[in-house]
């Protein structure tokens, strides 16, 4: 069984609707053992790096995310020098220039995704419908952090498989006394959540549908299920039977309106 350890690393990047208020707040509603630490959305990592597993599966369909993952787990120095050349160049027109471009090489795409995600706004990930990053710049000058350590960071993620896949896939391989966290984006309008209504774009109703059978599935496995997700009915109606719901609270501050700057309810789903 997998137990974590002291010392966390935390997250390298910034990300809208991120957990560290749930690592924060509700750590204890993790399991204290398991074997391997299994997410299919990855995004900013923050439960994983909360945790620290000695084995784990982490996966997310964003192909630029999993490539910066990769090339952190490979190569953080080589990161680390590009994104240097990156701060001494940045300023606003810089940026966008730098958004405006789509490399090849897995140390650039890296690079450039650490850097568009620490200097636009509020780290939010969002892309056109020809698949370009537009989110605009956020007015932010400083691209390390305080507590930047790249070849920690590395060094968390050695005994880690981390692959470009959809969630099933990912799902399909947690087995008996695995445990499994997932964190898709949220498809249904509550609490006035503005940013539900890009990610309808990116996950559909039909997604969660498929993403609840899945969980279903491998809860029946044995598998050890923690998911969260928005406080509506329907989600309610799709995993109310099968799981224990409980209803947790955090403030979001991604919203452009001051108004929607608020706490909000959302729904922690376990099978423990």
């Amino acid at each position: 069984m997998v137990t974590t350890i002291l010392n966390k690393q935390s997250p390298f990047l910034r990300w809208a609707g991120g957990k560290r208020w749930l690592t924060s707040k509700y750590s204890d509603l993790f399991p204290k053992e398991y074997n391997t630490y299994i997410e299919a959305f990855l995004g900013g990592g923050s439960v994983y790096f909360h945790l620290e597993p000695k084995k784990a599966i982490l996966s997310d369909l964003n192909y630029e995310l999993i490539t910066t993952y990769q090339a952190m787990q490979e190569n953080p120095s080589k990161i680390l020098k590009v994104l240097k050349k990156h701060s001494k160049k940045h300023s606003k027109e810089y940026y966008y220039e730098i958004r405006d471009k789509k490399p090849r090489a897995q140390i650039e795409i890296a690079a450039r995704f650490i850097y568009l995600n620490r200097t636009c706004f509020n780290g939010i990930y969002r892309v056109n419908s020809s698949g370009k990053f537009n989110v605009p710049f956020g007015e932010r000058y400083k691209i390390f952090l305080q507590n930047d350590d790249f070849i920690k960071i590395s060094d968390s993620l050695k005994n880690t498989e981390i692959i470009h896949s959809d969630f099933e896939t990912t799902i399909d391989k947690a087995q008996k006394n695995d445990f499994l966290f997932i964190d898709p984006p949220y498809t249904v309008t509550h609490n006035n959540n503005g940013f539900v209504q890009y990610n309808e774009k990116l996950f559909s109703w039909d997604d969660q549908v498929r993403l609840a059978n899945k969980l279903i599935e491998a809860k029946n496995r044995g598998v050890l299920v923690m998911a969260t997700n928005a406080n509506h009915e329907r989600i309610r109606e799709l995993y109310e039977k099968d799981f224990s719901l409980l209803e947790v609270s955090r403030y979001t501050s991604i919203s452009g309106l001051a108004k929607n700057r608020k706490s909000y309810s959302e729904l922690v789903i376990r099978s423990y």
